[in-house]
């Protein structure tokens, strides 16, 4: 599956400006074949715009998913986003799928909140994997900061995971992460992971950019720079069996000596 990572700050603070910048995207996306569309964490209302965390939330189902779900449907493609996610009173980090048909497959809520800014503004999930079935994969979701725990993405992998979607915030000076744990966790976990980050300086925080979508044998088949940019690169379902044949981390697992680690 053609994927497209959207490395892009979008303009924080605006909805209906971020959505603007989405349709331009997908519309980019569709033309060059990619049947996904991924946007970065927060990329619906912008990351660092403080208490506007709370008055721009919106439930799962609210009018901006269904404003996505028209724009995945018009241009033929899946589309995940990051977002603040309204339950009630309380706020979630969050990030949603929805289908090339205008179908919501997939919600996640961040399960390890990064500092105290986060843990301010959200309440951290409580489901660490989170999946839907696209296009002949198995996509997984989490936000950022959860990548970096491995045990995160291992569960995502004995789950059945294919692709894993980050969308992300990383700032300055974490950049290694884009660079070096994404591949790794890629390899040693046998799947692809499709990291989206943000770019530029916002609030106090500056954002690398630096996506990358890391194949299972830990090499990128993709990486953004430090601009915006549009970059693409390809989940292979028959690569991907092929390496996890070669390479049987699972298989080889032995979980009998790892009831230490909880």
């Amino acid at each position: 599956m053609r994927t497209a990572l959207l490395q892009s700050s979008g303009r924080p603070g605006s909805v209906d400006e971020n959505l603007k910048v989405l349709d331009e995207a997908a519309d980019r996306a569709a033309a060059a074949g990619a049947g996904l569309l991924a946007a970065p964490e927060m990329f619906l209302t912008g990351y660092a715009i403080g208490h506007d965390i709370g008055r721009l939330a919106e439930p799962a189902d609210g009018d901006s998913a269904d404003a996505i779900a028209e724009i995945a449907g018009r241009h033929g493609l899946a589309i995940a986003y990051g977002y603040p996610e309204r339950d009630g009173d309380t706020v979630f980090n969050s990030a949603q799928l929805i289908s090339a048909e205008g179908v919501r497959l997939a919600n996640y809520r961040k399960t390890h909140l990064f500092g105290c800014f986060e843990r301010d503004h959200f309440r951290p999930g409580e489901q660490p994997v989170v999946q839907a079935e696209l296009n002949g994969l198995t996509v997984g979701l989490m936000i950022c900061y959860d990548v970096e725990f491995p045990e995160n993405v291992r569960a995502h992998a004995l789950a059945g995971t294919d692709l894993l979607l980050v969308p992300t915030a990383q700032m300055h000076p974490f950049q290694f992460v884009a660079e070096s744990v994404v591949p790794v966790r890629a390899f040693e976990n046998q799947l692809y992971v499709a990291y989206v980050n943000r770019v530029g300086r916002e609030g106090e925080f500056e954002f690398v950019g630096l996506s990358t979508l890391a194949g299972p044998d830990g090499v990128a088949r993709a990486r953004a720079g430090r601009a915006e940019e549009l970059v693409f690169a390809d989940a292979d379902p028959v690569a991907l069996a092929g390496s996890r044949e070669a390479n049987p981390y699972l298989s080889d697992r032995r979980p009998g000596l790892y009831g230490s680690l909880v």
